[in-house]
């Protein structure tokens, strides 16, 4: 692969994470200066992706025998290290904003995690997107668990590592199968080449990854417990980072998905689903993060549709806008979270007229949410369609359906933040601070002006960022129509919408998968356990205790017999030296006698030895 600007590539990547690493190993140390020097360098990261979206840099190099280690920014990835480098800035200046989060540990964590998912985006190579994938897994957790002594986000981010790790396995089996099937460097772009069935275990691996690090189904469930995190973390992680990750690396393997033949249809339809159903869980949430948590797995879901369904431009365009409304409406929550202490709805009348900028800025995320025209997401979703019509009718007709419900869920939210204030508040779940941080503003303002505006990408756009085929005109009209209308009704009922439990609790999967792999798998451990207790450490026990009393048997009856036998030795040794020194006298006399004696005793011997011949 040709390389060039590979230092400004190493740059992009090295960066946030060094800086992030130092941060947070600095610990309180760095606190002071932790939130401005993270601000400071949100913007050097955004302006070094500004340089590598223009300048196309790549790097290669080997990283084992016959493996390599690649980085590039091409066409797809500068549009997504464009919207981390601009999601982070903006994050990190709501976050200046709080007093509980201007630590190293939280500036460092958030460095840390941006670098990995920048690494995630230019890796052109299979064992490269392993080693960001893991950091991107460890650095979430501990950002969900930021506030470690609340034993609920602890929890929570025990059960999203977990089950993202879980999912992640699905890259290592690809990568064994991709070297099994001949593709030893591990090129993202010669997976499609591996010989055999171990294409299809290749691409098995690599959807079971991105479906779990995407919240799709069945592994949905996760996110919902990941909002117990701070909420800009909801806004970097579950926008434009973590969860589009899993997208992304779908659309970037697209070739893969239509060479396996059965992946593409499978993929196509799991983003449908996912984003009908979960759309339908968001409307049922009285939690405003727990609505935007079950939206995002909704919105994902289109993207994994256009992965599907051969739509790379269009999900593309969908992952950049939505990465935009989405950590607008987080950071928008964040902000009524802080100031009036509570995220449950009820508790939110009147939210947007007391801090009418949040109200706006948020209404232009919800608005953008819902697909009304001519916002971002009404024409991205559309270009999503379009693909999906052109592959399958009947993955239209659930497409649209969800981007209804979209609208319902949406116009939900807007609807309590623009109600009067309840004549009896409820209950804060934190002390309110009464008022919004300056430093939050101008980042909500300019995301909500790309919320509103990024819709004309893939109108204006060319090359990754022209959808093909584009949404028809009827198209168009229809889901506006549809939307406004959705969002029109959903206003006059928006208090009294159905609620199933069923729904609430984001379909039972996290109770189901407690009950078929989480209690299953314990009492196996159990069992296992009680096996070794009471078979295997007896079995040893048993066997120690019968060398102890083969030792001491052998000890009463062996040991004496043998230094019986070892000391009559010494003591025949000790006579024959003492019967050696006799002779030992000192006369010459009798050495002459003794040797007569020898030499006659030879010519005996002599004698005798002829006489026998």
């Amino acid at each position: 692969m040709p390389s060039g600007y590979p230092a400004l590539l190493v740059a992009l990547v090295a960066v946030p994470l060094a800086a992030g690493a130092l941060l947070a190993l600095a610990g309180r140390r760095a606190d002071r200066l932790a939130a401005p020097v993270s601000v400071v360098l949100a913007a050097v990261v955004l302006a070094l992706a500004g340089a590598a979206a223009v300048l196309r840099p790549a790097l290669d190099a080997p990283l084992m025998a016959g493996i390599r280690a690649g980085l590039a920014v091409d066409g797809l990835s500068a549009t997504l290290v464009l919207t981390v480098g601009g999601v982070l800035l903006a994050v990190l200046l709501v976050a200046a904003g709080e007093p509980g989060l201007r630590t190293g540990r939280f500036a460092g964590l958030m460095l840390l995690f941006a670098g990995a998912m920048l690494v995630t985006v230019t890796a052109t190579t299979l064992a490269v997107l392993l080693m960001a994938w893991e950091v991107m897994g460890a650095t979430s957790w501990a950002l969900i668990a930021y506030y470690r002594r609340d034993a609920a986000a602890v929890r929570a981010a025990h059960t999203a590592f977990l089950t993202t790790r879980t999912a992640d396995l699905g890259l290592y089996l690809a990568a064994g199968a991709a070297v099994a099937g001949g593709i030893g460097s591990l090129g993202l772009a010669e997976l499609p080449g591996a010989q055999g069935a171990w294409l299809h275990v290749v691409t098995v691996g690599v959807v079971v990854a991105a479906l779990g690090k995407s919240a799709q189904l069945p592994f949905s469930f996760w996110l919902s417990g990941a909002m117990r995190g701070p909420s800009p973390v909801s806004a970097l992680l579950h926008s434009a980072t973590m969860v589009a990750a899993g997208a992304y690396l779908l659309l970037r393997v697209a070739p893969l998905l239509d060479a396996a033949g059965w992946a593409a249809s499978a993929v196509a339809w799991v983003g449908a689903a996912t984003a009908l159903l979960l759309g339908l869980v968001a409307v049922a949430q009285t939690d405003l993060k727990q609505l935007l948590a079950a939206s995002t797995c909704a919105q994902i879901g289109y993207m994994v549709l256009a992965a599907g369904a051969g739509g790379t431009a269009a999900g593309t365009v969908q992952l950049v806008a939505h990465a935009a409304t989405k950590s607008l409406l987080f950071l928008a929550a964040g902000a009524w979270l802080v100031g009036l202490g509570t995220r449950q709805l009820d508790g939110l009348r009147g939210a947007a007229r007391r801090f009418p900028l949040v109200g706006v800025t948020f209404s232009v995320g919800a608005l953008s949410l819902a697909g009304i025209a001519p916002l971002s997401l009404w024409v991205t979703k559309d270009a999503v369609l379009a693909a999906a019509l052109d592959r399958s009718p009947a993955l239209y007709g659930v497409g649209i359906a969800a981007a209804a419900v979209a609208a319902v869920y949406s116009a939900k939210a807007l609807w309590f933040v623009w109600q009067p204030a309840a004549p009896h508040a409820v209950r804060p779940e934190q002390e309110p601070s009464g008022w919004v941080a300056a430093v939050a503003r101008p980042p909500l303002a300019v995301l909500a002006l790309l919320a509103a505006g990024l819709g004309l990408l893939p109108l204006l756009g060319t090359g990754v960022l022209a959808p093909a085929p584009a949404p028809a005109a009827w198209e168009l009209a229809l889901s506006a129509v549809l939307a406004l209308a959705a969002a029109v009704l959903t206003w006059r009922l928006a208090d009294r919408l159905p609620a199933p439990a069923v729904l609430s609790g984001w379909l039972g999967i996290e109770r189901a998968a407690h009950a078929l792999v989480v209690r299953p798998t314990l009492a196996l451990a159990s069992a296992l356990a009680r096996f070794d207790d009471q078979v295997l450490d007896r079995a040893v026990d048993g066997a120690a205790r019968t060398t102890v009393r083969a030792a001491r048997a052998l000890d009463r009856r062996g040991e004496h017999p043998l230094d019986a036998g070892v000391g009559g030795i010494a003591a025949g040794a000790r006579a024959l030296g003492r019967w050696a020194r006799r002779p030992q006298t000192g006369q010459l006399h009798q050495y002459y006698a003794q040797a007569s004696v020898g030499f006659a005793v030879l010519a005996a011997l002599a004698v005798v030895m002829i006489a026998v011949r």
